[in-house]
């Protein structure tokens, strides 16, 4: 959990915060580069992760200041408790669209009676080095509750949604926002530009930081920055590592060409 506390200090200090996504199963990709992140955005709705994988890439991040954030595949208690037993930093919840929605996602994140997760964490514990009140308490008030506005119910229902107590932050799910508003696959359409920029503008009012997953185009991050996106998830470990390495192959082909 200080990872988290890192993560959301860096965020209430005003700094842009870098991460990129895990699909990856072996850790060592998680231990290559957690020192150049400020975070992982470690996911379980759109990869083969399983939990026991997950821990592996925790595991690896341990003695980093990387914040290990786990996308979950729903929003279902029984399946936030077993990522969050094995010391995941937060918890990335997708398709939000109520307030309701949040309040069930920050539930599952807090021990009663703030909420309704059962005990049984092995690794946040110390395997039973630390003491149980105290690390409760600090579980409660640490770890990270995110919810993904990638919905046009969640875009109208922003304001209830953002007054959710518990609630650390928002984030964009651009290309699933874009389909529910209408634009498949066009997430730059003006109008999914202005329903991001109405969520980001209402969430800055309300003090809750926004965040988004987004793919390497270094022009669409550094306007997501300017547009007031506080934390940006850029790319993935699978296409960072192909575009590396085309990078390299394009520039020696073209050099064999010219010979």
């Amino acid at each position: 959990m200080n990872n988290a506390k890192t993560f959301t200090d860096k965020l209430s200090h005003g700094q842009v915060c870098l991460g990129t996504g895990i699909s990856l199963t072996d850790p060592a990709v998680a231990e290559a580069l957690a020192g150049d992140f400020d975070f992982f955005w470690i996911d379980m709705e759109h990869s083969v992760l399983s939990a026991e994988k997950v821990r592996g890439h925790l595991m690896a991040m341990k003695g980093s200041e990387c914040a290990a954030l786990v996308r979950v595949p729903c929003n279902d208690p029984v399946l936030i408790k077993p990522v969050l037993d094995i010391g995941a930093d937060g918890i990335i919840v997708p398709m939000a669209q109520t307030a309701e929605d949040v309040a069930k996602a920050v539930a599952a994140c807090r021990y009663p009676p703030a909420g309704v997760r059962g005990f049984g964490p092995l690794r946040p514990l110390e395997y039973g080095r630390r003491n149980v009140a105290e690390f409760c308490q600090e579980a409660n008030e640490c770890l990270l509750t995110i919810v993904q506005i990638e919905q046009a119910a969640a875009v109208e229902n922003i304001d209830e949604i953002l007054a959710v107590p518990g609630l650390t932050s928002v984030a964009f799910g651009p290309n699933d926002l874009a389909a529910s508003l209408g634009h498949r696959a066009d997430t730059r359409h003006p109008q999914v530009i202005e329903a991001m920029q109405h969520v980001v503008d209402q969430a800055r009012a309300a003090n809750v930081p926004v965040g988004i997953s987004i793919g390497s185009d270094v022009s669409l991050l550094c306007e997501s920055i300017d547009m007031g996106i506080q934390w940006l998830s850029m790319g993935l470990d699978l296409m960072l590592m192909r575009q590396a390495a085309m990078g390299v192959v394009g520039k020696v082909r073209d050099h064999i060409q010219s010979r």
